[in-house]
Formats: structure tokens, sequence, C-alpha cells
């Protein structure tokens, strides 16, 4: 299921439905031997109860089907609404597999009353292959500056993230760094990435438009350092080596930064430029450190992930 079905059949090769389809998806599911969810925040309702509710009809019609449910490497909450939290916790109590990203996701299916058995694992990005590096580069410079990769997302009105950044983008320049805006998001990101250029008086840098996660693994191992709003773009810097500075605006972000031993982040709200400055700064003076303990942490979490995998296997073939 895919809200872009041909970009994803023709870059993967899989058979895709659009998961907009709800007849295909009736007609599919009873095809199958399981509905399987891999990963993500998707029983959650900070933006809105839409896709919570979405996902729980999902595993009701697996169940009524007789198919099996597995909960994958999920990242749970936040659930803050009534309704949220009980269609929630019914998909989690109907699955006949759970297993969350982290201890926090464990937390919550606890709090929200899940009674089924979970266990924690890890994001399936960190399953992705390595990335190989020619020996000779250690970073990718533009003239004799090095490059820091910046994942921003839009926020509430509340939080002005393109000023933010923006100024940080600035202060990185003064202060002999490139900085590159990453998009990871294209509805989300683009817009954000066209406005914070727009404040600094003109373009920059950025990575725009690229399809596979591959793709954006290949760019960054070529980076200096990584900061990150997105989870997925720290996940993708560990994935290469690199410790990113997280900033977080969910939860999510902060059990990520310390589930990698790299601390509690900053939250983006009420924060200055000048403030993440210094972090970036004093977080780059540690960045030998850092790497070796993601390098471990990455070689940890992927074992974990793995396990995702087993527990597909062990269930489909019972």
């Amino acid at each position: 299921m895919s809200g872009r079905p041909e970009e994803t059949n023709r870059l993967y090769g899989f058979q895709v439905m659009d998961r907009r389809d709800m007849k295909a998806f009736e007609m599919r599911l009873n095809q199958c031997d399981a509905l399987i969810f891999p990963g993500g925040s998707i029983f959650q309702d900070a933006t809105s109860i839409a896709s919570t509710n979405y996902y729980a009809k999902l595993v009701s019609a697996a169940k009524k089907a007789k198919k099996k449910v597995l909960l994958l490497g999920q990242g749970v909450g936040p659930l803050n609404s009534f309704f949220g939290k009980r269609m929630a916790a019914g998909a989690f109590n109907d699955a006949d597999v759970i297993s969350v990203r982290d201890p926090e996701s464990l937390q919550t299916l606890k709090e929200i009353g899940v009674r089924k058995s979970a266990r924690v694992t890890a994001d399936m990005a960190f399953l992705l292959p390595a990335v190989q590096n020619s020996d000779d580069i250690q970073g990718f410079t533009v003239g004799n500056m090095k490059t820091v990769g910046i994942s921003a997302r839009p926020l509430d009105k509340k939080t002005d993230i393109a000023a933010l950044f923006g100024d940080f983008c600035r202060l990185l320049y003064q202060n002999g760094s490139m900085p590159v805006l990453i998009e990871m998001d294209r509805e989300e990101d683009g817009p954000l990435i066209a406005e914070i250029a727009k404040r600094q008086g003109g373009k920059i840098p950025d990575l725009r438009k690229l399809t596979t996660p591959m793709q954006l693994q290949q760019r960054l191992l070529r980076m200096d350092s990584i900061v990150a709003m997105r989870l997925h773009a720290g996940i993708l810097a560990t994935t290469v080596g690199i410790p990113p500075l997280m900033v977080s605006y969910d939860p999510k972000v902060t059990a990520f930064s310390k589930m990698m031993d790299l601390g509690t982040p900053l939250t983006v709200q009420g924060l200055t430029a000048q403030r993440l400055m210094d972090t970036f700064t004093a977080f780059q003076k540690d960045r030998e450190r850092n790497a070796r303990i993601v390098e471990r942490k990455r070689d940890e979490m992927r074992k974990l992930a793995e396990l995702n995998i087993e527990l597909v296997h062990s269930t489909v073939r019972n």
C-alpha cells in the first residue's frame, strides 16, 4: 500500500496499490495471509485523529477477514484525545504481534490500556544496506568549507522555523561551514526550504527531489555533520556513521537521541539560532567520540531491527 503507487512500483518493483483505494485493499486482503505495518508513527493524533482512525480501520478489517496483523517497529503517540487513545488501544489489542521502536512507545501502550505483550526492536530504516565511502574522502567540502546538512520541518504557527534555521544557516556560514538544506518530505519541506532561503536574501544549497533513502545516504555520507528535526534524517545519518545533532519537536525524536546515547536533544520551542549554534559547536568538539558511539549503537539497532523480520517469519509460517 502506497501513497504514490506508480512511483513505488517503478523504484522498487513491488506489486503496489493505492492506499486510499479501500475496494482494492479488501480484494487484496482476501488474497493475503497477513497485514503488516512495518513502522512509522501512524498511531498518533498530534496533527489530527485521521491517521489513527484510518489505520485502526485497516486492523479491524483484517481481523474480520481472519488475517494475522503485525504491528512492527511502531512509534506510538503522541495520543492526547480520548478517541485517539481508544482507537489505538483497540488496534493494538487486536494485533497478533506487536513491536515498538523505543521504550517510550512501549510505555505509551501501557498507559492507553494495551494488554497484549510487546517488545522493543528498532526502526526498519536501520536495515538499509551499508553505503561505502572511498578512503580518501573525509567529508564533502565547498572550497575550504565543510558542509552541514540541515533537516528542518514546518511546525505550528507559534514557532517560526524559517527564521530559526535561516539564522542558524547564517551563523554556520559566518563560522566557516556551508549549510545544506535537506528535503525529507516533498510537500512540507520544499516550501520551507524556499522560505528559509528567501529570508536570508538568496539561495542556500539544498538537496531536493531525491527519490530513495539510498540516494540520500550517498549524499549524507560526504557531509561533515547533520542537524535534524526529522527523525529519519537522524536515522539515515547514523547509518552512514555521522552523529546527528537532533532538535526535538516530538517525543519520538527525543527517544531516538537517547537510544543512540547522544543525550537529550534541544527542543525547538523557544530555541534561538545562537543557542543552537553554541550547542552544535560543543557537539562537534566531541565528534570523534560521538562517531564511535554511533557506530556501536548503529550495529545494536540493526540487530534489533532484524528481530522484526524474524517476527514476520515465525508468525506467518505458523
